[in-house]
């Protein structure tokens, strides 16, 4: 009997070596979670790729009935799951949900009480690939970008975030690598960071409204406005598509009516810089 208590002990530890966790946090009565676990979460996608999660628990402080809690709870649970698919991390089949009301054991410090905690186990193989194909996916993004403009995009979407925190109601943030093909509505890939960038602080600022103005370039005819109109919508459908609710949203087509370079440009880059999208701070 004491050797087969001891050979389940075993198994017991073996599997909680191969499982581990990681801890997300919350404001008060706020189901997206605050900046500082946004860039930690953010953080931990990039370096677990190989990631598959199997159990997500859901916690809030002793504030409020348990019922709401346990809705609360679970509202943030979908939050996390939100921007881990997002972020295309595997979500197993047989994930396990679980809010909690009131029925833990609370921490003394409320803060630390406001919480997601996910458990996930590594596919050890795939990452094993991936940390192989990394040297040969960084040469692929510098032949495609130049060393200049991957520090452009790279410094534009750290300071994004900046950027709207000092903004006030009324104030335009312009959102200078968020670029369009020539004469569409389609994003170039390397533009997805700041997009991605924009969502997570829609996410961390939920009482941020904004309108999405969208511009054009080339076209000196001021009148058309329907690509740019259309700029203006793949940014908003992006947005609402990830949860952020419409009524934070709205959005607008300028055409070629207020151009960062004088119409008809010089050249290229002149064009890019004209296709583009900007902010407006609607309400904060």
């Amino acid at each position: 009997m004491k050797k087969i208590y001891c050979i389940g002990l075993l198994f017991t530890c073996i599997l909680g070596f191969a499982q581990k966790q990681f801890e997300v946090y919350f404001d008060f009565n706020k189901d997206i979670p605050n900046q500082v676990s946004l860039n930690q979460l953010s953080q931990w996608m990039a370096k677990n790729k190989a990631a598959e999660i199997t159990k997500v628990l859901g916690f809030c402080d002793s504030v409020d009935d348990s019922q709401y809690n346990k809705d609360l709870a679970m509202r943030r649970i979908n939050s996390v799951l939100s921007l881990l698919r997002k972020d295309t991390i595997k979500i197993s089949d047989t994930v396990e949900l679980k809010p909690f009301g009131k029925d833990f054991k609370y921490s003394k410090k409320q803060d630390e009480n406001r919480k997601v905690v996910f458990f996930y186990t590594l596919n050890e193989t795939l990452r094993q690939e991936e940390n192989t194909g990394k040297a040969t996916v960084l040469k692929e993004e510098k032949e495609i970008l130049s060393s200049d403009a991957q520090e452009l995009i790279e410094k534009e979407t750290s300071e994004l975030a900046l950027k709207f925190d000092k903004a006030k109601k009324g104030d335009l943030v312009k959102i200078n690598n968020i670029i369009f093909y020539f004469n569409s509505e389609k994003i170039e890939e390397k533009s997805l960071p700041i997009l991605e960038e924009l969502l997570r602080i829609m996410y961390s600022n939920p009482k941020l409204r904004i309108a999405i103005h969208g511009h054009i370039c080339c076209n000196p005819n001021g009148m058309d406005t329907k690509l740019s109109y259309r700029r203006a919508l793949v940014i908003f459908k992006y947005l609402r598509d990830n949860g952020v609710a419409m009524n934070r949203l709205s959005y607008k087509g300028f055409g070629s009516n207020d151009p960062i370079y004088k119409v008809p440009e010089r050249n290229e880059s002149e064009r890019k810089a004209n296709r583009r999208v900007e902010i407006l701070i609607v309400e904060k």
